[in-house]
């Protein structure tokens, strides 16, 4: 979409890099499915319905430089604006950058990659027919958080994009649906998904995260915007197999995130600026407490001690959507100003829970102050006011009361 160029918000994947890594041929029957349960089966969504079409086929070829292993499966469902029908792959390692050659194992037809519920049958029918010990879904596309901004680029602007454009549908994946995706793969699969990642733009937030706090182990994405070349599949794949006995989730999460960012600091996808991150869902019921604790607080303050507290959002690390803003950043702006009402122990919970849910956080120089965990916290009334009849709808201002605190926050 046009509007997320103006946002710089595309995945635009490279050709891949040679790679020294060794790849076993998966073991598989005549019809192309797995004969065998193997350590790991990563699932990658591919919207390519939109404008990222022509990006789709680069990032399947950087991930055919390491393709399927003995310990891997690597299997795709792909989008595409010129194609007439969505397909299944099994990636499997070539030598070729510029063409796909892994084998198309069933054509689904014309699919509305923007109904969630397109991702759970692509989750069931990996599962089915690639099973294993342990599960990475990645959902490949344009993103924005939980919301959009109001912009006048749009005909009908949305109270939020979310995740997953499909332009031949008109529709995309609200965050609620996603969080409802990840519980119905959850219950395919027979345990909580062991990595969720958003190879998509500004998914890296509490928000977002929250919504499968239920169902997933192991949560990644970037706070910010994502350079143009995504995630670099590679190194991911490469990093991932070398673990050997040591591939969990936690472990993966920390590869992605320091190849990531390695490869936009004058490595292998050039200099851009970037973040990644990745978080211990197991620790999220304790990050929401210490947020509803801190926020009980905050609704206690004064008008000046308030002006304080927006004060240190206001110079705290923001990204392309200004009201989105890195959690422990905002804290330590807080502690410097001693604002009256929040010395005590809820500011130190809520910076320790915030650091103990965040396993892996990396950025390039550009955003040095941003530590791994964003949160919606506007400045303004019109900011609040634009979209928190929206906020009231997701599981963390249910499970924190943060859009209150806001209100409150914000009130003359």
């Amino acid at each position: 979409m046009k509007l997320f160029f103006v946002l710089s918000c595309l995945l635009v994947p490279s050709f891949a890099s040679a790679t020294t890594q060794n790849s076993a041929p998966p073991e598989r029957g005549q019809d192309g499915r797995a004969t065998s349960v193997k350590e790991w089966t990563l699932l990658v969504y591919i919207n390519g319905n939109n404008n990222l079409d022509t990006y789709g086929a680069m990032d399947i070829n950087e991930m055919e430089t390491v393709g399927s292993t003995d310990k891997v499966n690597v299997v795709v469902q792909w989008a595409s604006m010129a194609a007439t029908s969505t397909k299944r792959l099994l990636v499997v390692k070539d030598n070729d950058p510029n063409t796909v050659t892994s084998p198309t194992l069933e054509d689904v037809g014309n699919v509305d990659m923007g109904d969630y519920h397109s991702l759970v049958d692509f989750i069931r029918w990996g599962v089915t027919n690639f099973p294993a010990k342990h599960y990475f879904v990645d959902v490949w596309n344009h993103g924005s958080g939980w919301h959009m901004k109001n912009l006048s680029l749009l005909s009908n602007p949305m109270k939020a994009t979310d995740i997953s454009w499909d332009d031949k549908s008109h529709n995309y994946m609200k965050t609620e649906q996603l969080g409802q995706a990840m519980a119905e793969a959850a219950q395919i699969i027979g345990h909580k998904v062991d990595i969720y990642g958003s190879d998509a733009c500004l998914m890296g937030m509490a928000e977002v995260a929250d919504e499968m706090a239920d169902s997933v182990e192991t949560y990644v994405g970037s706070e910010e915007v994502e350079p143009l070349k995504g995630w670099p599949y590679d190194a991911l794949l490469s990093g991932w197999n070398a673990l050997g006995d040591n591939m969990t989730g936690a472990e993966i999460g920390k590869i992605l995130t320091r190849e990531y960012v390695k490869s936009y600091s004058n490595g292998s996808q050039g200099t851009e600026n970037g973040t990644f991150s990745a978080y211990d869902m197991s620790k999220l019921p304790a990050f929401n407490e210490a947020v509803k604790n801190f926020g009980t607080k905050v609704r206690q303050l004064d008008k000046a001690s308030r002006d304080k507290l927006v004060a240190s959002a206001d110079t705290a690390q923001k990204f392309s959507y200004s009201d989105y803003v890195d959690v422990l950043d905002f804290l330590t702006n807080v502690q410097a100003k001693n604002i009256a009402g929040l010395a005590g122990d809820e500011t130190a919970a809520l910076r320790a829970a915030a650091k103990n849910l965040v396993i892996a956080s990396a950025a390039t120089d550009s955003y040095a102050k941003a530590q791994g965990l964003a949160i919606w916290l506007p400045t303004s009334s019109y900011s609040y006011d634009s979209y928190s009849a929206r906020y009231k709808g997701l599981h963390f201002q249910a499970h924190t009361g943060w859009g209150d605190t806001l209100q409150a926050l914000l009130a003359p």
